[in-house]
């Protein structure tokens, strides 16, 4: 029966190759068909491909590896059985070293003891005798390392004393403290995985390819944190889940989107392309990265409709579970950079998209209303937009509209 090969599967239209973070298997065992075999790591997101069929496990495609959709990474022998576990080798005791011919006190020259080029140029620097010096080197060979070593840990040579030496004074101050040897440094290496991968490349060819230019505003809170206070405990009775803020931006975006058409485009070419429907991108932190899941058509959800689907695309960004086609396509996307405390910030495009509204942390501060200070919650708001396909006054204008719908929250609700 002939092998049966094992394939990296499509996992969406625009993706055409993936890497290959790691095999859940390891080579030579034996798998049964749906098993988890490896994970396929794309710009969109990570994905388990199971066996395709029962066999032994082999190997073609090591781990870190970029694999085109549809190549083979491995194979699985049908005819294979599950191997029992061979017997281990009686242990031999291992032989002691032998003395090194560097320890202190042999009485060998310098020129018998096994140095390295480095520690014998720097003992010769530093008159350092190397038959003082413990080796750690393969062999008893001294290493730079020991030699430098030993120079740290030998105390400073003492002036000679003179005759003309005035006596110390009575009441001399207290020596100062030696000051304290550098502890070992170390340094850590992991490959980056897919994802982070293919966001820093977007995030380069976003401040590459677009004119990018930030506006901001601040939106007072007060009646949309009064509207949730009065309605979240009916609201979540009723759709069973709670009444979040993103829900009042999705809307209050919608409307400043059919207001001003040009911020849902983007560039084709020499084009511009505008859509007649809004797929609104939600971004969601993971510990993978940042992942940008699409609401399609959010004008046709209800607020209860998003929160839902809001918290869905959170436990499966949680659980590693998003699909790639949760998070293609997208006109426009908004980011709350404010769940982690960022008072203000300027988010970068989600390309091809030409515009990203960030949200902030919400604070009390004193604000001007009726000629009167009061204190009010307030939030920045942050519009970045390509400049080359939006104007300055469409993208201020922008703002300002969902500046007022979350100012006036009815208008979400009466869409005027």
């Amino acid at each position: 029966m002939p092998n049966v090969p094992i394939r990296v599967p499509g996992v969406g239209e625009s993706i055409t190759e993936g890497i290959l973070a790691r095999w859940l298997k390891p080579e030579g065992s034996f798998v049964k068909a749906g098993e988890p075999l490896f994970e396929l790591e794309t710009d969109k997101a990570s994905n388990v491909v199971p066996a395709p069929a029962d066999g032994i496990l082999k190997i073609t495609a090591v781990e870190g590896t970029t694999v085109p959709i549809g190549s083979v990474v491995g194979e699985l022998d049908p005819s294979g059985k599950p191997s029992a576990p061979a017997a281990s080798a009686p242990s031999r005791p291992t032989p002691p070293p032998a003395a090194s011919s560097a320890s202190a006190g042999d009485g060998a020259s310098a020129a018998e003891l096994p140095l390295s080029p480095a520690a014998r140029r720097l003992a010769a620097e530093s008159g350092i005798d190397p038959a003082q010096v413990r080796p750690t080197g393969p062999g008893g060979l001294i290493t730079k390392e020991d030699v430098a070593a030993h120079r740290a840990a030998a105390p400073s040579p003492t002036a000679p004393s003179t005759s003309s030496t005035p006596p110390k004074p009575e009441h001399a101050p207290p020596p100062a403290p030696a000051a304290p040897s550098p502890g070992p440094r170390s340094v850590t290496r992991q490959r980056m995985t897919g994802i982070r991968q293919k966001i820093a490349a977007r995030l380069v060819e976003a401040q590459q390819t677009a004119a990018i230019l930030t506006t901001f505003n601040e939106a007072d809170l007060s009646r949309v944190i009064d509207l949730r206070n009065r309605y979240k405990e009916p609201f979540q009775k009723k759709h069973g889940v709670g009444l979040g803020f993103m829900s009042f931006f999705v809307k209050a975006s919608i409307e400043a989107l059919r207001a001003f058409p040009t911020v849902n485009g983007r560039i084709e070419g020499t084009e511009i392309v505008i859509p007649q429907y809004y797929d609104i991108g939600v971004a969601v932190s993971t510990d993978r990265g940042l992942m940008v899941p699409v609401l399609r058509d959010a004008d046709r959800l209800s607020f209860a409709a998003i929160e839902r689907t809001i918290a869905e695309f959170a436990r499966k960004a949680r659980e590693n579970s998003i699909s790639v086609d949760d998070l293609q396509g997208g006109t426009f996307t908004i980011t709350n950079g404010g769940v982690f405390g960022s008072l203000l910030s300027t988010p970068i495009l989600n390309p091809p998209q030409s515009a990203i509204l960030g949200m902030h942390a919400i604070q009390k501060r004193p604000v001007v209303v009726d000629d009167q200070i009061v204190i009010r919650p307030m939030m920045y708001l942050a519009l970045s937009y390509d400049h080359r396909l939006i104007d300055g006054r469409e993208a201020v204008s922008f703002l300002v509209r969902i500046k007022e719908c979350i100012e006036n929250p009815e208008r979400l609700l009466l869409e005027v």
